[in-house]
């Protein structure tokens, strides 16, 4: 995807209208709660400071749903961008009035959260030329909103093309990390999925099939395909409307000579709780019980996978993660990976989540900052914030 890149532009004396992804978790004081996704917008807003622009930055946060809602406000994203940016940080109302300072200041602008406009969520196209408006050039650097047709992500960019709408640094690690998986990764490669959402992975899986050697399947996605095989899971998460769709994906790989790695081995409870009582089943689950963990054989049967892999994508827990009681089996295939020398990509959401819980963020070859974009990206789907952007 040749891509028109920030370093393509130049933004000297110019405003640069920005689509970033500052939808940050927030505690109940609306303090942030994990900064990362400000972080990794950073590279990009300094270079426009360093190339004497001035960074206008737009993002959501939450779902407010067209409406103002206090607790939504931009206000904490501001405060600490301005920490780490190191420059003053101007917010702009949800109302859009009043003046931006002119290109070329020291300084950057946050507009008020997009989603308190019920035209972003719509794609509306008037109200994507308001945003234009405040704005000289256009780059999308929000790879976690490139897979939303909103308006602050596809119909502003109708208003900077032909060669005015680039990709942040960011939005061109992810599209150069997913594109080199896709069309030509080193090999062996590796896919391992968890997770739940299994609707959403089988599309994955059967594009993955196309191009993959091993498939790894854990977390609660594999309950369904365990199902779809005859086998017992007893109370664990199943999609039963998926069934079909697992065993058909199964019998595809087999007919490629592909292996599919399925749980042999289950850390289960009676209570999907953090504090009870925990056992680990072989071969099956038996009724009453529910699987919250790969067990300790097939880990085993995870890091044989992974050896001498020269490509490994992760997407999905392999367990409930976030209780100690069932997190080994996600810890185990973070370790491995961070420990490999394959190129190892985390396809956001969850499995982010998990390496930063872990502290192992910094030993992979890439962390993606969008989970649904990542998937979408894997099955084989064009992104509409990537195709707006415009053409090298």
């Amino acid at each position: 995807m040749t891509k028109l890149a920030i370093t393509d532009l130049d933004l000297e004396g110019q405003r640069v209208l920005i689509r970033v992804d500052f939808n940050v978790p927030l505690d109940d004081e609306c303090n942030i709660r994990d900064d990362f996704r400000i972080r990794a917008a950073l590279p990009t807003v300094q270079h426009v400071l360093e190339q004497s622009g001035t960074p206008v930055l737009m993002s959501h946060l939450g779902r407010p749903k067209g409406k103002v809602v206090e607790s939504m406000r931009m206000a904490p994203v501001a405060r600490r961008l301005e920490e780490l940016l190191g420059v003053p940080v101007v917010q702009f109302d949800e109302s859009m009035a009043g003046e931006l300072p002119a290109g070329g200041e020291r300084k950057a602008v946050l507009l008020e959260n997009l989603r308190f406009h019920e035209g972003e969520t719509k794609n509306d196209a008037a109200f994507a030329a308001k945003l234009a408006t405040l704005g000289d050039v256009y780059v999308n650097d929000a790879f976690g909103t490139a897979h939303r047709a909103h308006a602050s992500v596809a119909a502003v960019t109708e208003h900077f093309k032909p060669d005015r709408a680039a990709a942040g640094f960011l939005m061109m690690k992810e599209i150069e990390i997913f594109g080199k998986i896709l069309e030509s990764p080193d090999r062996p490669m590796v896919a391992i999925l968890g997770g739940a959402k299994v609707a959403d992975k089988i599309p994955v899986i059967e594009n993955l099939l196309e191009i993959m050697d091993k498939v790894v399947i854990g977390g609660a996605t594999a309950y369904t395909f365990l199902k779809a095989r005859g086998l017992g899971v007893g109370t664990s998460f199943v999609e039963d409307e998926s069934l079909e769709l697992a065993d058909a994906a199964i019998g595809k790989a087999a007919l490629k000579g592909i292996d599919v790695v399925l749980p042999v081995d289950f850390v289960a409870a009676q209570t999907f709780a953090e504090d009870v009582e925990q056992q680990t089943f072989n071969g099956e689950i038996p009724e009453g019980w529910m699987g919250l963990d790969i067990g300790p054989a097939t880990i085993d049967l995870v890091l044989k996978a992974l050896q001498g892999a020269g490509t490994a994508l992760w997407n999905g827990p392999m367990g409930v993660f976030e209780w100690q009681s069932f997190a080994a089996g996600t810890r185990a295939v973070a370790e491995a990976l961070a420990a490999s020398t394959c190129v190892s990509v985390v396809g956001g959401g969850d499995s982010a989540a998990a390496v930063k819980r872990f502290g192992l963020q910094d030993r992979f070859s890439h962390v993606s900052t969008g989970g649904g974009a990542s998937l979408e990206m894997m099955e084989g789907k064009v992104l509409p914030g990537i195709a707006a952007l415009s053409d090298k």
